[in-house]
Order: C-alpha cells, then sequence, then structure tokens
C-alpha cells in the first residue's frame, strides 16, 4: 500500500481477520491506563494542537483513499470521482430519511447523561462501561473504517480513531474509574464483526464486479468529511453519510461504470 510516495506493504491475511478493531481497543486501553495512573490531564493548547493534527491526518487519510481508488485517463478518473460524490450525496438524502443523525444524537444524549450524573446508587459504576460502547461503537469513523478495512486492509481509520477513543478515555477513567476501560471489549467485537462480515459477505460480489474502488472513494469522501468536523470547519451531519457505502457500489454497478 501506498501514501503517496511512502510504501507501507501490508500482508495478505492468513485468517480472514483484521487488525483495525484491535488497535482502536488497544488504544482506548492504553488512554484507560494513562488516565488511572493519576497522571494530569493534558493542557488546553495540548489537547488543541492533538485535536488539530489528528484533523489533519484524517483529512488526508481520506484524500489519499480516494486518490488511490481513481485511476485511468483524466475523463475516467473525473468519471469515478463524481460517482463517489453523487453516492455520497445519495447516501446522504438515504441517511436522513431513515433518521440516522437523529439516532445517533439520540444515543450520544444517552452517554451524556451517564457522564454527567451523580456517582450514587449501585448502578452508577457500571455507566463508564455503557458510556463508552456506545459513543465509541456509535462514531461513523469506526464504521466507516472497518469496512474499508474488510475490504482492502485499510486500517487507517481506525488507527486514527484509536487515538481520538484513547484521549476521551483519559478524561473518562478519571470520572467513572476502570469499569469504563471495560468498553474497549465490546467496541473490539461490534467493529471486529463488521469488518469480518464485509470481509466475508459482501468482498466476494465486489470483487466479482470490479467494485472496490467505488466503495473504497466514496469512503475516502466520507473520512474527510469527518476532517471537517474534528477541526471545527464545518458541522456535518456524519451518519447520515453511512448509507453511501451501500449507494456507491450498486449506483456504479447500475450505471454500468
Amino acid at each position: 500500500m501506498k501514501l503517496f510516495f511512502v510504501s507501507f506493504p501490508i500482508g495478505a491475511r492468513h485468517n480472514q481477520r483484521v487488525i483495525g478493531a484491535f488497535l482502536n481497543a488497544f488504544g482506548i486501553l492504553l488512554g484507560a491506563l494513562y488516565g488511572l495512573t493519576g497522571r494530569g490531564e493534558l493542557s488546553a493548547r495540548t489537547q488543541l494542537r492533538l485535536k488539530t493534527a489528528l484533523g489533519v491526518f484524517t483529512a488526508f487519510c481520506g484524500l489519499q483513499l480516494v486518490w488511490q481508488n481513481i485511476g485511468g485517463g483524466f475523463l475516467h478518473a473525473l468519471k469515478q470521482f463524481f460517482l463517489a460524490g453523487l453516492a455520497v450525496v445519495l447516501g446522504n438524502l438515504l441517511g436522513k430519511i431513515l433518521g440516522l443523525q437523529k439516532f445517533s444524537n439520540r444515543l450520544g444524549g444517552y452517554a451524556a447523561k451517564l457522564l454527567t450524573a451523580e456517582p450514587t446508587g449501585a448502578g452508577k459504576k457500571h455507566d463508564g462501561f455503557i458510556a463508552g460502547t456506545i459513543l465509541f461503537c456509535a462514531a461513523p469513523l469506526g464504521i466507516v473504517g472497518a469496512v474499508t478495512d474488510g475490504l482492502d486492509n485499510y486500517f487507517f481509520p481506525l488507527g486514527l480513531k484509536a487515538v481520538m477513543d484513547g484521549l476521551a478515555m483519559v478524561g473518562f477513567v478519571k470520572i467513572l474509574r476502570w469499569p469504563a476501560a471495560m468498553a474497549a471489549v465490546p467496541v473490539f467485537f461490534f467493529l471486529n464483526d463488521i469488518a469480518i462480515s464485509v470481509h466475508a459477505f459482501a468482498l466476494p460480489w465486489i470483487n466479482t464486479h470490479h467494485l472496490v474502488y467505488a466503495v473504497n472513494a466514496t469512503a475516502g469522501l466520507v473520512i474527510a468529511a469527518t476532517a471537517l468536523v474534528m477541526l471545527d470547519v464545518r458541522r456535518v451531519e456524519l451518519a447520515n453519510y453511512l448509507p453511501a457505502l451501500v449507494v456507491a457500489p450498486l449506483l456504479t454497478r447500475w450505471l454500468g461504470w
């Protein structure tokens, strides 16, 4: 695999398993360990620098994925890019019809209540686990990253998410202690199951019709849109764009491109 002029060789999977989900879970555990050691929180300036760096790397990751999956002559590449953009637009419309962002907002609101509730009552020690599981599993970047990992071993989005989740977990464990770190377990199984399902069930059909490039290019645009949110450039309803990953291969197949 090449990131422009830098080559990253990735060996073929030997057991149909992917590593993105493991990286994400490992990042959560590292963040929890850092927080539980009692170390001071990062300064606001450091947090801003990290946020900016992650946003830039996320934008690069998305645009690189688009670049890697369009090719041929200029007109052919332009047609592929247009198709990916159209899939994003149609996917967004479908996501709005399905109310994906509204559902995501409700989940986020419930998780926020768990995090801000007073730490009293027998069940409160589980709130961090539940809140972390919801927030980390429902993140659109994780779902997109699991799909690209299952399709083409492209685990870099989940690597970036691992850093983001790890930084968030530093604060979680200071409030809700060690049970919050256990969110790494369902996060691993959730993302790993998505990646394996994509690899086992969707990839054979996608490969047969040579549509991997269409899904990956569309995923790259969605990942780049995530960077807009991280950098506070624009508010984007990311969950509504998830259907674009399904629309892209179907649209390409239907148009015969």
